[in-house]
């Protein structure tokens, strides 16, 4: 590369961030662009923290075929770059015949993403691996596993920026347009101070804003046309397991999937605590209040695999929003890598299996890059 381009990153959460580090070894001049005080503080640090497999999306599509990439740069990620992660696998559990037979179907797409290490377990498999869990059957994922999302993130920012990357943090963009000569001005200003406009004039322009991509499209001028915005946000809430005389599970429990999201299902983290979550709840606002009503409803779903419930606690916990790109009653969209104006690339509806695809994103907006210049 004759001349190191200038390339800004405007969002700084994982996918951000893996961004980042790509384009930064591959030889470009990289800043990130963070509104908050501290990098991953919306979707990246309110998730479930799971590397997901690969069991869910519709073959072909960049979900199935990032997720399935971004699991095994993941892991290796985390070895070489002292993450703490453990593939501690998954069960999805069935718990009527009806859920029996999608337990088929669903081993079917894993195996049709490449996830060939899936199978099915009977009612006494399971019985072995988890004596808590009630079902007629489970399918079992060996590679599904958890991550601290924080110390991925820091590992991310830390590797970038020593490969020339820039992170500037309370940075806000509003604006921008393409100049005559193929650049592009980024109207910028400090979070705390609007009256504060700044120009940052630079090369190429990736936005992984997260839940603010498709605003952040609208906002960059020379669109031929407008992105959507979602009128409605999925929030999903979290209740975590109160103290137990030991812990119910050693791995991940999930029910069947359901509308908008994977259902209410049993995570572990690394320090050894059980969270469920998330539920879907469509909100015009966002809100990350956890409400504590909740509770009883959570367990109502939860002992359907888990009778041990009724005489657990339920602590409110956390929650986050999905940064989706369709409405309540809209078919689950496919990621969206879009291409802008020349040089610009817009990441929208980067949702779950995001985290887990960070990193193979990161790749593939890189490649984009470097076909720009």
């Amino acid at each position: 590369m004759a001349q190191r381009k200038l390339v800004a990153v405007i969002g700084g959460g994982a996918v951000g961030l893996a961004v980042a580090r790509s384009a930064a070894r591959r030889g470009f001049q990289v800043v990130v662009l963070e509104q908050h005080s501290a990098i991953g503080m919306e979707t990246s640090s309110r998730n479930s923290e799971v590397i997901h497999a690969g069991l869910y999306y519709a073959p072909k599509s960049q979900k199935a075929k990032l997720c399935v990439q971004g699991k095994m740069l993941m892991y290796d990620f985390c070895r070489d770059f002292n993450v703490p992660v453990r593939r501690c696998g998954k069960l999805v559990v069935a718990t009527s015949e009806l859920q029996m037979q999608q337990l088929e179907m669903l081993r079917a797409r894993a195996m049709e993403n490449g996830v060939d290490d899936v199978e099915i377990l009977s009612q006494n498999a399971v019985r072995v691996m988890e004596p808590e869990v009630a079902c007629l059957g489970a399918l079992f994922s060996p590679s599904t596993g958890i991550v601290d999302s924080h110390s991925l993130m820091l590992a991310l920012q830390g590797d970038a920026e020593a490969h020339g990357c820039d992170v500037a943090l309370n940075c806000t963009v509003v604006g921008g347009h393409k100049n005559q000569d193929g650049t592009f001005d980024l109207l910028t200003h400090p979070t705390n101070a609007p009256d504060a406009v700044d120009t940052l004039e630079c090369d190429m322009v990736v936005n992984a804003t997260g839940l603010s991509a498709p605003r952040l499209a609208n906002l960059l001028q020379g669109e031929n046309e407008k992105l959507p915005e979602p009128t409605q946000f999925a929030k999903g809430s979290y209740f975590r397991l109160g103290s137990v005389a030991r812990m119910p599970f050693q791995h991940l429990i999930y029910p069947m999937p359901e509308k908008g999201g994977l259902g209410v299902h049993a995570t572990l983290d690394l320090d050894g605590n059980v969270r469920f979550g998330p539920d879907v709840e469509w909100v015009s606002a966002l809100d990350y209040k956890v409400n504590p009503a909740k509770a009883a409803l959570f367990a109502s779903k939860i002992q359907d695999y888990w009778p041990g419930v009724v005489d657990a606690e339920l602590i409110p916990d956390y929650s986050g929003i999905r940064p989706k790109i369709v409405g309540p009653n809209e078919p689950d969209a496919d990621f969206s890598i879009l291409d802008g104006a020349r040089g610009l690339v817009h990441l929208c509806g980067i949702e779950s299996p995001g985290l887990t695809s960070s990193l193979a994103i990161g790749e593939v907006v890189a490649d984009r890059l470097e076909a720009f210049v």
